[in-house]
């Protein structure tokens, strides 16, 4: 019979202690545990808390890691292409353009039926231009399409103008209502004796969101693609920048003297601006409802969402690497979006995310940090910024200061009539639908050659022989550490070991613990001791990991059976393995997930906490007097598999791991929108790991924690995926074992059952490789 020292079993979700509960006692060598309330909420508020520090304190630290020469425009140049490359990177513009061809779009209509002549391509005229739809080829079949505003005579300028993605390009130039005359700054420039082109953008409305002709996804149509793509490396907003090079590369090859500008407002100005920032050729930007301090951007849309910006790029940063061109940034209107929104019955499972007007007074500030950023710059940077009011954009003072800077010496021209349509258009239904379409395709392939790109990726390990896998894997070990799962600095409190006494039955003694790490970031889990160990024996731990929205409790209280843990802590401590259940900080809903939206523009992940949390606890546990720091092993299940296939990969520490109810075609898992169980389907936005695909799927990470022991648990009836995606990624698991003469240090045992530990083979495997008997 077991003996309660809490009031868990009527509260079994919220872990707390009453100063006058009698029976507290600490663990010996430690002090007393005295917090009170839901301790998992308040680990990951304490990490929530680092995070907003750490984005507090990253602007006055990026300048630390930057090195550009100052000497002339040349050198500065020169100094800023590796922070380019580092951008390109992030942003996901890494794959190479094909040369690219202009086609003009005439779409045949019943009207053109039995004439002798081919339909007009001209689709509209204008004062002194032609509009024109376009096409244009990118890369692996994706296309760019839009509108080109011709002029009658010699353009004066090329220009690129995006609209905001909620926008068409039609009603930038006045074709559909949607934008007012005064906003509609593609067609003043047209106006003006500019060529221009208006790409089409991916909107945020869920209309087409899912597969194309099957299942229909409630995101967003840029987060259903922002999630797929940013597992592969890439994002939504970089295949736009993309879609905007390639006129560049066209604009450069038709006329090099002509000067190249971008413009865009929204969407398209964070396009426009980062283009410009890529892109020397383009010599000059105008951004318009979009320039701000970027410290927020855990609060924007995840479609904005980008791996590490925010350790070296701010929006200063940014203009600074369009500089010494010239940047007009405009700030009056921005849009207004709030993702989900509110009411939406169909919203559960978006990430939140909203678009405001930000603060004039930030926006200046930023402005000027800018400026201050290339103050010493020869000659002085021109930064200029023009302030609108809040419905204000393309505002004409904006658009006087791009001509002036692109070499336009006359005054702007007054607005003209708008553009009469010559002929029926493109349906714009069907345009969005193929850029949509190909976008999404676009995903998948980049998904089902990943195997290959990652067999590419690991070329250079050596498996001649054991030990020359081991070390060659060094350097992918520290790839994973540093630009997978993000490094944090190591931890700066000691521990300050304080438990508390809250099991006792025959077999053994439960504590509940508490370690420091950082600042407001504690480690906290329940140990388990085994009644029977003698003086001086050191015996073997089992850390045992819980899931989604776990709790310690859930496989470490005896009074409480989970029909997916199956106290499977208790039972292995019944058997005489000391545990130790960790509470990892995913739990709380979008409370945990807005945490990781903080970390990861920081370069971090919850992994990076949960690695230094673990980190500390092991180096506790091994100074216990009881422990054998050689044989501790680790057993996850669920989200705790997860953990068991990256938190061991770096922290060598642990001897063993073994993976319950997660492994599988992790990659497929992420992105293939085929298969039901793929995460592009639930609201567990947290799963997309940046650039994993063509990195490490399940197997490679299995790669980096051989030698030492691995299993895994697999339930038929689990669906996290189905079995032979199991089998077909563990089977390059056992390879590399049985090739490395390693057989009998991995097993995966399949069972008859559901999302749950099992506890069969995996411990005969922890009985075996701790070398412990079995009762």
């Amino acid at each position: 019979m077991c003996h309660r020292i809490s009031l868990m079993a009527t509260v079994p979700l919220i872990l707390f202690w009453s100063a006058g509960w009698p029976s507290a006692q600490p663990l010996d060598g430690t002090d007393l545990l005295t917090q009170e309330g839901d301790l998992r909420a308040q680990m990951v508020a304490g990490i929530d808390q680092y995070l907003v520090r750490a984005t507090e304190e990253t602007a006055t630290r990026r300048a630390e890691q930057w090195q550009r020469d100052f000497s002339s425009p040349e050198n500065y140049g020169i100094s800023l292409e590796p922070y380019r490359e580092k951008l390109r990177a992030i942003l996901g513009v890494v794959d190479g353009r094909d040369p690219v061809r202009v086609e003009l779009i005439h779409p045949f209509s019943p009207s053109d039926s039995g004439s002798s002549s081919l339909p007009s391509t001209q689709l509209a005229e204008g004062d002194n231009y032609t509009i024109y739809e376009i096409r244009w080829n990118v890369f692996r079949g994706v296309q760019g399409e839009g509108l080109l505003l011709e002029p009658r005579e010699r353009p004066k300028a090329n220009l690129v103008a995006l609209p905001d993605c909620d926008w068409t390009p039609e009603m930038l130039c006045g074709l559909e209502p949607g934008v007012p005359a005064e906003a509609q700054f593609a067609r003043r420039l047209a106006e003006n004796g500019c060529r221009v082109v208006i790409p089409f953008l991916i909107g945020r409305s869920n209309e087409g969101s899912g597969i194309p002709g099957g299942r229909q996804s409630r995101l967003p149509k840029r987060e259903f693609l922002w999630r797929a793509f940013y597992e592969m490396g890439r994002t939504v907003a970089g295949h736009e920048i993309q879609k905007t090079l390639s006129v560049i590369d066209w604009f450069t090859g038709m006329d090099s003297s002509t000067p190249i500008g971008v413009i865009g407002y929204g969407e398209g100005g964070m396009i426009a601006f980062y283009a410009a920032a890529l892109d020397p050729r383009i010599s000059a930007a105008a951004v318009s409802g979009y320039f701000q301090p970027r410290e927020n951007l855990w609060k924007e849309p995840i479609y904005r969402n980008t791996w590490s910006l925010l350790t070296l790029f701010g929006d200063a940063e940014i203009a600074g690497m369009i500089a010494p061109r010239p940047l007009i940034i405009e700030s009056g209107a921005y849009p207004q979006i709030v993702h989900p929104a509110p009411g939406d019955p169909q919203s559960a499972g978006l990430a939140p995310g909203e678009l405001r007007i930000p603060d004039p007074d930030q926006v200046k500030n930023e402005v000027a940090r800018a400026r201050d950023w290339v103050k010493d710059l020869p000659p002085p940077a021109r930064i200029h910024h023009v302030e609108g009011r809040p419905e204000e954009t393309g505002k004409e003072e904006t658009l006087t200061l791009f001509l002036r800077e692109l070499g336009f010496e006359e005054p702007l021209r007054a607005e003209g009539q708008p553009p009469r349509i010559t002929r029926p258009g493109t349906n714009p239904d069907e345009r969005a639908r193929r850029q949509y379409v190909q976008l999404y395709e676009d995903g998948q392939v980049l998904t089902r050659d990943s195997e290959f790109t990652r067999e590419l990726f690991w070329s250079k390990a050596d498996r001649s022989s054991q030990d020359a896998f081991v070390k060659s894997t060094t350097w992918y070990r520290e790839y994973f550490q540093n630009e997978i799962i993000g490094p944090l600095p190591e931890p700066s409190w000691p521990p300050h070991p304080r438990t508390r006494k809250i099991y006792d039955t025959p077999a053994f003694t439960g504590y509940e613990v508490m370690l420091d790490v950082f600042p407001d970031v504690f480690a906290y889990g329940i140990l388990l001791l085994p009644k029977d160990i003698q003086p001086g024996e050191k015996r073997p731990v089992v850390v045992c990991q819980h899931g989604l929205e776990g709790r310690p409790t859930d496989v470490a209280d005896p009074d409480h059976e989970n029909p997916y843990y199956h106290q499977f802590a208790c039972r292995l401590a019944e058997r005489g393995f000391i545990t130790y259940a960790p509470q990892n900080p995913y739990g709380g809903g979008n409370t945990f997930r807005q945490a990781l939206r903080k970390a990861q523009p920081l370069k971090l992940t919850l992994y990076s906490f949960i690695q230094r949390q673990h980190e500390v606890t092991l180096n506790w546990l091994s100074s216990l007097p009881w422990v054998d720091a050689g044989r501790i092993g680790f057993y996850g299940l669920s989200y705790g598999g997860k953990t068991a296939m990256r938190i061991p990969v770096v922290i060598p520490h642990y001897c063993l791991s073994i993976c319950s109810a997660d492994f599988n075609e992790w990659i497929w898992k992420n992105n293939d929108a085929r298969f039901p169980y793929c995460y592009l389907w639930t609201g567990e936005y947290d799963m997309p790991e940046f650039n994993l695909g063509n990195t490490f799927n399940y197997a490679e990470l299995s790669w980096l924690i051989f030698p030492r022991p691995f299993m895994v648990e697999r339930g038929h009836d689990d669906g996290v995926a189905s079995d032979d995606w199991v089998a077909y990624e563990y089977a390059n698991t056992r390879r590399l074992y049985v090739k490395m003469g390693l057989a009998d240090r991995t097993e995966i045992e399949f069972f008859d059952g559901p999302h749950s530990i099992h506890g069969v083979g995996t411990f005969q495997f922890l009985h075996k490789h701790l070398q412990w008997p079995a009762k």
